[in-house]
């Protein structure tokens, strides 16, 4: 990913390379955020960039310590997170048995609404950063898990002929061949789990904290102070870049090339049915043993810490069990109605804003700061301030998932066109085909791998943000219903919900799943080889 990495978008065309820096682009963003903030000057929605700078000059000391405080649970998780990946990583690896096993409680755990998490977390630790620092590993462990799995199997099988030829064993193959054909795939993903980490601690800050980034976001949007809620999101979103970036510069020094970017693990190749569902049933009994040996292992209060047996009460045999299904069916449909038209346009957008780069590569220089932009900044602060310019009807929480989803369709997406076969182009080259000819018949196919993976990893992404506009903003859906009933310590109602909401999000995951198998069957059967 050139651009991301390096701050220059190199997009090779079929008429040549044309290389375009990020400064005129972000000139520009610049300068219509400003034409933007004086006309709306009245509206009290936008506040323009002279005016961020004007608050965070008189206000830096606030925003340096809530910064510093949010930084340091931010790195905290970080650090936690992957680490957690690469022992998963490492087991997978070691029992190759168990990566199905692993994988599956991955994405589950990953499919956990951060929004209910978080109150349940306060619960558990108590005062103190803990709730912070795990939701901050929560939101990162598994973007760096995937990229990493599959950058230990991207090695071909001719190094490791070379190495045993040499008469060396499983440990020099590890050493010198497996952690080498990863480490692009590691940075990858540690790049993508940056701005991960930082959204983590500061929806943890949401759930009760003393200080940080969160504590004033919520203080902001109390007092609907708009100068002080864009200065949040202008901070978070260039701490998240520097970070973004700063592992981009890391990557280049250690690498002989820029990493790629990989969102998801390819679909196994062969493999039956019936095997699948084995290993669906096997991944649902290990989370439930989990799940109730740690309520059982750490004692927890059985108020608040509720097992499989207390949800499935709550569900189905407790006399009021069916109203709250009801009550968790009528929010879900409220989600739903904005969730699956966010999680569209977000698809539709990363995609032909790719499609467009490689038609139109001049555009690089303003598309490639403005999506970075969009990715960097935590949706805890984007959604005051779409909700300010759109209003808490359904085009702001609609805009708030596209945003949401759109970034890592996008880079995908462009590194997926970019993959077109050289061969290819160059027959088509020899019959004179048009730009257009060659992305329909060569350059799109040669995307939808990375299409559909970026589409997986989007689904629990999308259900993250429509969760936490409902939250913040709107009043309605699960994500207001798990709020009410964190504060409510209606913890039944709490567990159940978050309990189905991360079986619909894998589900959904294992729906694109089947689809991209389907479709790349039919358009690009060499993908699936």
């Amino acid at each position: 990913m050139t651009g991301a990495v390096s701050g220059r978008v190199d997009i090779r065309s079929g008429t040549g390379r044309i290389a375009t820096g990020p400064v005129p682009g972000v000139l520009l963003i610049l300068a219509a955020w400003e034409a933007g903030g004086r006309l709306l000057t009245e509206a009290f929605v936008l506040a323009a960039p002279s005016e961020v700078a004007a608050y965070l000059v008189q206000e830096w000391a606030l925003m340096l310590r809530a910064l510093g405080a949010t930084l340091g649970n931010a790195a905290a998780g970080f650090a936690i997170g992957n680490l957690a990946a690469v022992a998963l990583a490492g087991i997978a690896l070691i029992w190759p048995r168990a990566e199905r096993v692993v994988t599956g409680l991955a994405l589950f755990v990953f499919c956990l609404p951060l929004v209910a998490t978080g109150p349940i977390l306060r619960v558990f630790f108590g005062p103190g950063a803990g709730p912070q620092i795990a939701l901050a590993a929560l939101a990162v462990y598994y973007t760096t898990l995937i990229p990493l799995l599959v950058g230990l199997r991207a090695a071909p099988d001719s190094w490791f002929d070379l190495v045993h030829s040499y008469g060396r064993g499983r440990l020099a193959a590890l050493v010198h061949v497996r952690a080498m054909a990863a480490l692009p795939y590691l940075f990858a993903g540690l790049q993508i789990a940056a701005p991960a980490a930082f959204l983590g601690a500061m929806v943890g800050e949401f759930t009760g904290a003393e200080r940080g980034m969160g504590v004033l976001t919520i203080r902001a949007i109390r007092a609907l102070d708009v100068e002080m809620t864009w200065a949040l999101a202008t901070v978070a979103t260039a701490v998240s870049i520097l970070a973004y970036l700063a592992i981009g510069s890391l990557a280049r020094r250690i690498l002989l090339e820029a990493p790629p970017v990989i969102l998801a693990a390819p679909p196994a190749a062969g493999g039956h049915r019936s095997a699948a569902w084995v290993d669906g049933m096997l991944v649902l009994a290990v989370a439930l043993g989990l799940w109730a040996g740690a309520i059982r292992v750490f004692d927890l209060n059985p108020f608040f810490a509720k097992g499989p047996g207390d949800v499935f009460t709550a569900l189905v045999l407790a006399p009021d069990a069916a109203d709250t299904r009801a009550a968790i069916g009528e929010a879900l449909a409220e989600t739903a109605v904005f969730l699956l038209p966010g999680y569209l346009a977000g698809l539709v957008a990363g995609a032909g804003l790719a499609v467009l780069l490689v038609l139109v590569p001049a555009v690089a220089g303003i598309a490639m700061p403005l999506a970075i932009a969009l990715r960097s900044v935590p949706i805890v602060t984007t959604a005051p301030l779409v909700v300010l310019l759109l209003g808490r009807g359904a085009t702001g929480t609609i805009t708030l998932v596209a945003v949401m989803v759109f970034f890592p369709t996008f880079v995908a997406c462009l590194q997926g066109l970019r993959q077109a076969p050289g061969q290819i182009m160059a027959v088509l080259d020899s019959y004179a085909a048009g730009p257009l000819t060659r992305l329909v018949r060569v350059r799109i196919p040669a995307m939808l791998p990375a299409f559909f993976a970026s589409a997986r990893m989007a689904v629990p992404a999308s259900i993250l943000a429509v969760t936490v506009v409902e939250w913040l903003a709107t009043g309605s859906g699960i994500g207001s219903l798990m709020a009410l009933s964190a504060s409510l310590s209606d913890y039944d109602m709490l567990w159940s919900a978050v309990v189905l909401v991360a079986a619909l999000s894998a589900l959904g995951y294992g729906a694109v799943g089947w689809a991209e198998r389907r479709v790349l069957a039919r358009y690009a059967p060499e993908q699936i080889a």
